[in-house]
């Protein structure tokens, strides 16, 4: 969920079901670091919450082990999978940062960038949206061939 929607850790680990709306593909959080926060969810973040198993005795979509909690703590869950697949240095923010990059990677601007991680300023989002090598050497093959056809 943190790859798929670019959310905070403690968004997705405090995000309670009330604010979970899957026909509309949306969660609206009624409290995070920025404060109230739409997050506009893929078709993929949809099918991964509509397999979660629902609760009834606890508000929250990533129960925890005491009643009506959620969960903690995910570091040592996540160390695991990192040592596993042999990132041992990503860290489970940089998923976020992840989301971003590939956004702009894709040729989203800021502005939307910005809106779908809840930034209130673009210059923020700049630092998240660490281009890949990939677009930015296309833009500079379109830029070489438009002056060399000019000239």
């Amino acid at each position: 969920m943190l790859l798929i929607t670019g959310c905070r850790l403690n968004e997705i680990l405090t995000l309670k079901w009330t604010e979970v709306d899957l026909d509309n593909q949306y969660l609206r959080l009624s409290d995070s670091k920025t404060g109230k926060k739409m997050i506009y969810l893929s078709s993929m973040a949809v099918d991964f919450l509509k397999n979660i198993p629902l609760k009834k005795e606890n508000p929250y979509v990533i129960c925890g082990g005491k009643e009506n909690s959620h969960l903690i703590n995910l570091q040592k869950f996540w160390t695991k999978i990192r040592t596993k697949i042999g990132l041992e240095d990503v860290r489970l923010h940089d998923l976020r940062h992840t989301f971003a990059s590939i956004a702009a990677s894709k040729g989203l601007s800021l502005p939307i960038i910005g809106a779908l991680l809840g930034h209130k300023q673009t210059q923020t989002t700049a630092r998240y949206a660490h281009l890949i090598g990939q677009p930015l050497l296309d833009a500079s093959q379109k830029i070489s061939e438009h002056i060399m056809k000019n000239n």
